[in-house]
């Protein structure tokens, strides 16, 4: 069972029920942690529901239909998480990976302009050879750029599947961010302000829910930049 996990130990994003006997298919390394990413089986039978057995989705894969950031994927465990693009192109359906407010991955529905356009946050950066820059990003895309104004924590708006950067994004009081983890995961916000801490405490942002106008606060790892002043993509769903 080295390629499965049980229901009730699989990890707390996966959109399946915990109790029950069945097993569920482990995800792949890839580029997303596996404690924030869903197997593309999982997607297609659990989320999607456009197959009901694992012969099913192993057959659709097999013919090229299901397409992974506009490139073809065809293992039923690769990893699937925030931002990632999923598109059907003979149903004429796209779909994006946000996070929910229950902890969980969320697939909605984008128009076919939005397909090729992916939104991803800049982890790391470091200077190699030649004095490029290498910008590593959050779904484990490595981009070389010519300028060093990219900082960790900025998003880009690239295309797909070329990585060319349609918009540099920084991480600055007054941007719109999806919060990715803690309490408040899922939750569309303003940026307000950044909370500075003493010593080894991680640093915080003062937060403004755009739903209620509520004030918060998180940790400055947990949000990912989605735009100025509204959301670059669509990140709503029903």
């Amino acid at each position: 069972m080295s390629n499965h996990i049980h229901r009730i130990a699989s990890p707390k994003k996966y959109p399946v029920l915990r109790r029950g006997k069945h097993y569920v298919v482990k995800g792949e390394p890839g580029p997303h942690p596996k404690d924030s990413s869903v197997p593309l089986l999982l997607v297609l039978r659990e989320m999607l529901n456009i197959v009901k057995t694992y012969n099913e989705a192993k057959k659709i894969l097999n013919e090229g239909k299901i397409l992974i950031d506009q490139k073809v994927r065809k293992s039923l465990k690769f990893p699937i998480g925030l931002m990632d693009v999923i598109s059907i192109p003979s149903e004429g359906k796209n779909y994006r990976m946000i996070f929910s407010g229950k902890n969980k991955v969320k697939l909605i529905e984008i128009p076919e302009e939005e397909a090729k356009l992916k939104l991803c946050k800049i982890v790391n950066k470091k200077i190699i050879k030649n004095g490029k820059v290498q910008i590593n990003l959050h779904d484990g895309r490595n981009i070389l750029v010519e300028d060093n104004k990219y900082k960790p924590g900025d998003s880009l708006l690239i295309n797909l599947p070329d990585q060319y950067v349609k918009k540099h994004i920084p991480l600055q009081k007054g941007v719109i961010v999806l919060v990715t983890d803690g309490t408040h995961i899922g939750s569309i916000s303003k940026i307000v302000d950044f909370v500075s801490l003493p010593g080894s405490l991680e640093n915080r942002v003062l937060l403004m829910d755009l739903k209620d106008n509520s004030k918060y606060e998180t940790l400055k790892k947990y949000v990912f930049v989605i735009g100025t002043e509204s959301p670059e993509i669509k990140v709503y769903g029903e």
